[in-house]
């Protein structure tokens, strides 16, 4: 995919990456991977498709979105774009809007498993390739007390499903099956192999980000 010409000396293409999101814990798994050199560039777009879709093509669809709105401004660049959601019995269930609605969702994922989807589409040189990781999370049964103080914290307010697996979350969660980073939002495993068909070996950074330590 990736012919553009702009190869460095070790075979991985030297470019610009930009990361089509604003959420931290993206960043920081992008950095994990051995990607330090990238800008944050969020789309501005309403996150909104019709949710007549199964979540696979939801999630799918709306990093579509995102990495096209980024990738117009920035042609030049490697666009990484993410959207991640929770079903439960396929019914989506996105950022909480409210307390309160932080509160139903977590009672929805109460005692039961519920997936955890996100959509990854990354483009290049004209080229763009749009796949999605699913995960299934089992959340221990909560009681009234348990979700207003996990509320409480804050945590649910900016996550989809209502909570965070990588903070006081993970206390809520007796087990998953699949791929832990992408509960995070970001299914690095997924996103590795896709970078490398455009020319980004992220173990190549890694071994680069090493020498310079």
């Amino acid at each position: 995919m990736a012919g553009t010409g702009r190869e460095s000396r070790n075979g991985v293409l030297r470019v610009k990456i930009i990361l089509a999101s604003q959420s931290p814990r993206r960043r920081e798994l992008l950095e994990r991977m051995g990607i330090t050199e990238f800008e944050v560039v969020p789309a501005q777009g309403e996150e909104t498709v019709a949710h007549t879709l199964p979540p696979d093509q939801l999630v799918e669809e709306l990093s579509r979105r995102k990495c096209a709105e980024v990738a117009a401004a920035h042609p030049e660049a490697l666009v990484i774009a993410a959207d991640t959601l929770v079903a439960v019995n396929n019914r989506v269930l996105g950022k909480p809007s409210s307390e309160a609605d932080a509160a139903r969702m977590l009672a929805a994922l109460s005692g039961r498993q519920h997936m955890v989807y996100t959509g990854i589409t990354v483009f290049c040189g004209g080229e763009r390739a749009t796949e999605h990781e699913m995960t299934c999370v089992r959340f221990r049964t909560l009681s009234e007390a348990d979700i207003v103080r996990y509320i409480a914290t804050g945590e649910p307010m900016d996550k989809a499903g209502a909570y965070g697996i990588q903070g006081y979350g993970s206390m809520l969660v007796e087990g998953i099956s699949g791929d832990y980073y992408n509960v995070m939002g970001l299914p690095v495993c997924r996103l590795g192999k896709l970078l490398i068909r455009f020319g980004v070996d992220p173990l190549a950074l890694a071994v680069e980000k090493e020498q310079k330590a």
